[in-house]
């Protein structure tokens, strides 16, 4: 298969997959954690009260429910953290056969399979939408939402150095957006939230950096446009991007990733393992 075409193809099946995310479940009472790592821990973000698995290892939290995200169930300190927490704990992914799945009470598969893409796309929306059902949320509209946003491309431009800045509700999103720019397309991309870029961040910003804005609501709304002004007077090109849900909002820049990884010859799907040197740098670690 040519390259990138495996994230392309989990791209465009996002439509079909969200109508198959399961939607009658829901959270008891009671304090919710979410925990995950990587992609899955910007997903479990978008939950409500989250924490990175390692942190969770270090200090077992407490809480009624643990929720753990992870796509193939396998993640090493998603297991270590599931198995430091006391209590009961669920599991989204996209496996429902797995050592973590072994470990949970509740098994939510968000995905009709485990993407074959290394660089996940289609995994992280299913699962935010996954939990966003358990929370009660209306999520039947999201199929629709993303395929309006497949229509929508940003440009591709030779920049070697991205930024993506939200807050709030956005703050996953733009964590999400750029570790797809960074895994996808080996680029230096920065995840900044809007009021931090605006404490200091900006003195390492220029005219090199391109930039885009999640626009959010409300106050955070008008720091993002603050933050946009700032970047373009230091000469960014900046993108003010409005924002309706975490689960379409990150599309854009998975169409971005592909279309800039195609433009530099480069192949998203392993996230750079197939070249020896980041084999070998991933071969050192669980």
């Amino acid at each position: 298969m040519a390259a990138g075409n495996l994230t392309r193809a989990a791209i465009r099946a996002q439509p079909d997959w969200l109508r198959q995310v399961p939607r009658d479940l829901r959270l008891p009472d009671g304090r919710v954690l979410y925990t995950g790592c990587g992609t899955s821990f910007h997903a479990a973000q978008t939950g409500g009260e989250a924490v990175q698995a390692l942190e969770a290892v270090l200090a077992p939290p407490s809480a009624d429910l643990l929720v753990l995200v992870s796509h193939e169930g396998t993640t090493p300190s998603t297991l270590e953290a599931a198995r430091a927490f006391g209590g009961p704990r669920w599991l989204v992914t996209g496996a429902p056969q797995s050592p973590l799945a072994e470990l949970c009470d509740e098994v939510i598969q968000a995905t009709p399979e485990v993407e074959r893409s290394w660089c996940h796309t289609a995994s992280y929306t299913c699962a935010v939408a996954a939990l966003a059902a358990l929370r009660g949320e209306d999520v039947e509209w999201l199929a629709d939402a993303v395929e309006a946003a497949l229509e929508l491309a940003d440009p591709v431009s030779g920049h070697e150095r991205w930024l993506v800045a939200g807050a709030g509700r956005d703050w996953p999103t733009a964590q999400e957006a750029a570790l797809k720019l960074r895994e996808g397309a080996f680029v230096a991309a920065e995840a900044h939230h809007t009021e931090q870029l605006l404490h200091g961040h900006l003195a390492a910003v220029d005219e090199h950096v391109r930039c885009f804005l999640l626009e959010g609501e409300g106050r955070a709304a008008e720091r993002a446009h603050d933050a946009a002004s700032a970047l373009r007077e230091l000469g960014c090109d900046v993108t003010l991007v409005p924002s309706v849900h975490p689960v379409a909002d990150v599309v854009r820049f998975q169409l971005l990733t592909v279309d800039l990884a195609q433009a530099r010859g480069v192949d998203p799907d392993r996230i750079r393992r197939d070249d020896a040197r980041w084999a070998r740098a991933r071969a050192v670690y669980r």
